[in-house]
C-alpha cells in the first residue's frame, strides 16, 4: 500500500451476531480506499466471533475479546477512545449489524481534505427488517428531512438535540486531529450516549448527505446495557430527563441570533412544527407563534413538566457536563 494513503482505523464492537458480523466486514474488504485496519471487540462471554475473524483470513481485521464483558453502552463508547495504537490518520466505528458502501472511506477522506474539517457526519440508508427474509433499504437517508448539507458551527450543530437526536454512531468519521473528545467516558445507555455524544462537538461538523452507510432497524436487538433492571417506564423517564438537561445547555450555548431564528434556521431541514415541540416540551421557550396551537403547547408543557418531576437523570450526565465546556 503507497505510503501517501492515509490510514484508517475502524472499530467494530460485536455481540453474538455472527451472520451479521460477516456482513459487516465484508463490507468493510469491499472499500475502494485499502488502506485501514480493523479492530473487532467482541463482548460475547465465549468469544464467538473469533470464528468469523479467523475465517475471512484478512490479516487488517484484528480480534480482541473483552474480559471482562463491557456490555453494549461501554463497548460501544471504548471505540470512540482518543487512543491510535496503530497511528492511524482517521477513524470510525462500525457495528455488527451495519454495513458501508465501498465509497465510504474515499469520500469521507476526500471532505475533510477538501474543507479542512476532522469530523465528518455521513447520511445512512435505513435497513428496514434486518436480519430477516424481508430485508430492504430505504429509498431515502436519515438526514434527508432533518440537516442541509454542509459545513456546521459545533454551537449551531447542538441545537440538533432540541428535536432530535444528533449524530449517530456509525455516521462519524474523525481524523486523529480532532479536537472533539467522543468517548462519553461515563456509564449510561447506549442511547443516551448518541444524544451525548451529539453535544461534546466542540469544532466545525461536516454534514455529507450522500448516504454511504447503512443503519439497521433493530433495536430491540442491540439492547444490552448494564444495569437496564429498571422497568421501561422509568428507563425512558431517566432518558427523556437526562436529554432534557442537554437541550437547555445546548439552547445557553448558542449564540442569540441562532436562537432567534431557530425555528426557520436554514441549516436545518426538520419541520417548524417539530422544532417548536422540543422548545416547549423541555421548557426552552413557551412562545412559539403559529407553529403549535395554545391547547398543544399546554399539553407539552405539561407532558414536559411531568418529566422533570418525575424523571431522574442518569448520574452520568452532571458528570459529563463538568467535564465538557461546549
Amino acid at each position: 500500500m503507497p505510503d501517501n494513503q492515509p490510514l484508517v482505523h475502524v472499530r467494530t464492537p460485536t455481540y453474538k451476531r455472527p451472520d451479521a458480523l460477516l456482513r459487516c466486514l465484508k463490507s468493510l474488504q469491499s472499500q475502494t480506499a485499502a488502506n485501514w485496519v480493523c479492530d473487532v471487540y467482541d463482548d460475547c462471554a465465549d468469544g464467538s466471533a473469533g470464528a468469523v475473524v479467523a475465517a475471512l483470513n484478512d490479516p487488517r481485521i484484528r480480534f480482541t475479546h473483552n474480559q471482562p464483558q463491557l456490555f453494549a453502552s461501554s463497548n460501544i463508547d471504548q471505540c470512540f477512545g482518543r487512543r491510535n495504537p496503530h497511528q492511524a490518520d482517521y477513524f470510525f466505528v462500525l457495528e455488527d449489524d451495519n454495513s458501508i458502501l465501498p465509497d465510504f472511506i474515499a469520500k469521507n477522506i476526500a471532505i475533510c481534505e477538501q474543507h479542512d474539517v476532522h469530523i465528518v457526519f455521513r447520511n445512512q440508508l435505513i435497513e428496514f427488517d434486518s436480519g430477516t427474509d424481508t430485508a430492504r433499504l430505504s429509498t431515502r437517508g436519515i438526514l434527508d428531512d432533518k440537516l442541509q448539507g454542509g459545513l456546521y458551527d459545533p454551537d449551531v450543530f447542538r441545537l440538533c438535540l432540541l428535536a432530535d437526536i444528533g449524530v449517530s454512531n456509525g455516521g462519524l468519521f474523525w481524523s486523529k486531529d480532532a479536537a472533539t473528545d467522543l468517548e462519553i467516558h461515563f456509564a449510561c445507555s447506549a442511547t443516551l450516549q448518541e444524544y451525548m455524544r451529539t453535544f461534546a462537538i466542540c469544532e466545525p461538523i461536516y454534514v455529507a448527505m450522500e448516504p454511504l452507510a447503512v443503519w439497521a432497524e433493530n433495536g430491540e436487538g442491540t439492547t444490552r446495557d448494564l444495569g437496564l433492571d429498571a422497568g421501561y417506564y422509568k428507563r425512558e423517564l431517566s432518558l427523556k430527563r437526562s436529554v432534557g438537561i442537554l437541550q437547555r445547555k445546548a439552547w445557553k450555548l448558542a449564540k442569540v441570533e441562532d436562537r432567534n431564528r431557530f425555528l426557520t434556521h436554514p441549516s436545518f431541514r426538520y419541520s417548524e412544527r417539530q422544532r417548536a415541540t422540543g422548545l416547549v416540551k423541555s421548557h426552552i421557550q413557551l412562545r412559539v407563534g403559529k407553529s403549535l396551537d395554545r391547547v398543544e403547547v399546554a399539553r407539552l408543557a405539561f407532558r414536559g413538566a411531568m418529566i422533570r418531576l418525575m424523571g431522574k437523570a442518569e448520574p452520568a450526565i452532571s458528570a459529563f457536563l463538568n467535564t465538557r465546556a461546549g
